[in-house]
């Protein structure tokens, strides 16, 4: 879901919109501190993220045995996040050899747990969906140049690409985009989404690459790359909003005042984490 749905027939009224607004710049400020941050503050962070977008996938699916399926989630969510934080370290350090010997055992676990393969299906798919939130930024922040640089990247395109989504559709308004899955949706909303992610993208990289200029072939790669970050972003807010309808589910939650669930608020992010978990390794090498 973007910040506010774009191109409604039938807008959020002052007060709905002052919630929103106002969640939004509280989890907002959330991200951008605990990116400066860095380090365990912005671990901590992403796997509370992670773990409470991975509770609300389990309760829309409602896979049995809930409350355990959640708690063996969340520990292979942290224990994959401390492998990943803890690799290279010191050679005689035991974290990582721990840390995978408890992703295998809470995996194990889990194949026990579910009781069918319905079950076992939506777990894995939660897990691939939670798993990048909890990783892929903590990665970013510890690249040695660019760390800071780069999680901004992402915020910037997928906090831009729902923004103008939401203003241009409004303002054009038109065709619905997929009214099967997500009413209020245009594609001119689509569209503006786009072109504001792609040069918020573009936007970013210029700045943090003030001191000696963009030249005309990063101009193609980052657009292109803030681009194909923004299509997916939507993709995954489209994903998310197909799932709930299947499920029959207006929300994923009702821990957001004005947005929902975690998975209403960081849908398009999460899709964004799986494509750069994807890409990273071509072009950057980070794992």
């Amino acid at each position: 879901m973007t910040v506010l749905d774009s191109g409604g027939t039938r807008p959020p009224g002052a007060s709905e919109l002052a919630l929103r607004i106002g969640s939004a710049i509280v989890l907002g400020a959330v991200a951008l501190i605990s990116a400066w941050i860095g380090g365990a503050v912005l671990a901590l962070v992403w796997l509370g993220a992670a773990i409470a977008v991975a509770a609300e996938w389990v309760t829309i699916t409602s896979i049995a045995r809930r409350r355990l399926v959640i708690a063996l989630l969340a520990a292979i969510l942290a224990c994959l996040q401390i492998s990943y934080l803890t690799r290279g370290g010191a050679e005689d350090s035991l974290l990582p050899v721990l840390s995978g010997v408890g992703v295998l055992l809470a995996v194990v676990a889990l194949v026990v747990v579910a009781r069918s393969r319905r079950d076992r299906l939506w777990i894995w798919g939660g897990l691939i969906y939670a798993a990048p939130l909890a990783i892929v930024p903590v990665l970013l922040r510890l690249h040695p140049t660019a760390g800071l640089w780069l999680l901004l990247w992402m915020f910037a395109v997928v906090w831009t690409t729902d923004v103008a989504a939401y203003f241009v559709g409004r303002a054009l308004g038109g065709p619905k985009l997929l009214p099967a899955v997500s009413p209020k949706k245009t594609w001119s909303g689509f569209v503006g989404g786009l072109f504001g992610g792609s040069f918020a993208g573009l936007g970013l990289a210029a700045f943090a690459l003030s001191d000696r200029g963009i030249h005309a072939g990063e101009v193609a790669a980052v657009v292109a790359l803030s681009g194909l970050a923004s299509l997916v972003s939507q993709a995954g807010d489209l994903a998310e909003s197909a799932m709930k309808r299947h499920f029959g589910v207006k929300d994923s939650g009702h821990l957001i005042p004005g947005h929902g669930g975690f998975m209403d608020r960081l849908d398009g992010f999460a899709a964004v984490a799986i494509l750069v978990a994807i890409v990273m390794p071509f072009v950057g090498g980070f794992w």
